[in-house]
């Protein structure tokens, strides 16, 4: 009897060819419809495609969905659902305390990726009502929180929002695709309608940025501060990802062109699996 463990090498299908990965394919197609569709709003706008971790609940019990199936699933955008990205201190410092000891090693010779690299930064956004009544995007002004220098001044326009359900995990994800518009020459009209403080550590890897951030909202002098929690996964390029958004599925242009956009969304996808793989309890 020969020995099982000789085995011969096996081809990926029947035609040599891997089949698409319809899961990934259908974020891209989301992704690139979303880009190649956007409103024009002037020069100076920027795509922001980001994937945050959070939980999916339900409007009417406030619990977290409970759909019947095994494995992480995309939903239809129509389902009528709430998303919540606030989680625990505790949370926070696990992901920190990931995040810092992945960074480290990535910088060991032996690590098989590039490495991290990591920034703390605090800022200190302050929004105010557009002057123009039809408007219903708030001019966000962010400043430096240290030396007070504005950052930028911004109004973002959210285009769309992809949910996945991660029945095997304690969290889920949600990717969204906005246009963040510049506001040149803005003078703020008086005190803010509320302001909001960032403590955000910043992690960087190839074309990705890792944001782990503590939110402090202030709605009004005389109500308390609320502190929340969030993670957030942003493609670090948006001039890249317009670039080999317009070479999709071109047949004039070089074959890693063409491809160049499928595999920035892989890689996008698998960071933010990997993300909500590590998630610890701690929602709320």
């Amino acid at each position: 009897m020969s020995n099982p463990a000789n085995l011969p090498p096996l081809s990926v299908s029947i035609l040599g060819v891997e089949p698409l990965d319809e899961f990934i394919g259908e974020i891209a197609d989301f992704v690139h419809h979303m880009i190649m569709n956007r409103p024009d709003v002037g020069p100076g706008a920027r795509v922001e495609v980001e994937a945050k971790v959070g939980v999916l609940k339900d409007k009417a019990s406030n619990t977290r969905l409970m759909l019947p199936v095994l494995v992480e699933t995309i939903l239809a955008p129509d389902f009528d659902l709430r998303f919540e990205t606030n989680m625990s201190a505790a949370q926070h410092r696990h992901y920190n305390t990931l995040l810092n000891h992945l960074q480290q090693l990535s910088l060991g010779p032996t690590h098989p990726t590039s490495p991290l690299s990591y920034k703390h930064v605090k800022l200190v956004d302050s929004f105010y009502a557009s002057d123009n009544p039809r408007d219903r995007e708030k001019i966000r002004l962010t400043r430096d929180e240290k030396t007070g220098t504005v950052v930028e001044v911004m109004t973002k326009i959210r285009l769309g929002d992809l949910n996945i359900y991660c029945p095997k995990r304690t969290a889920d994800w949600r990717v969204s695709v906005n246009l963040e518009v510049p506001v040149p020459g803005f003078h703020p009209p008086g005190s803010p309608t509320f302001t909001r403080k960032k403590d955000r550590m910043c992690y960087s890897h190839e074309e990705f940025n890792i944001d782990l951030t503590q939110v402090t909202t202030t709605t009004s002098p005389n109500s308390p501060p609320e502190v929340t929690h969030e993670l957030e996964l942003e493609i670090a390029r948006p001039p890249l990802l317009l670039f080999t958004a317009s070479k999709r599925g071109d047949m004039n242009a070089p074959e890693h062109e063409r491809n160049a956009f499928d595999e920035l969304i892989r890689s996008f996808v698998n960071n933010a699996r990997i993300l909500v793989k590590n998630a610890s309890d701690g929602w709320h």
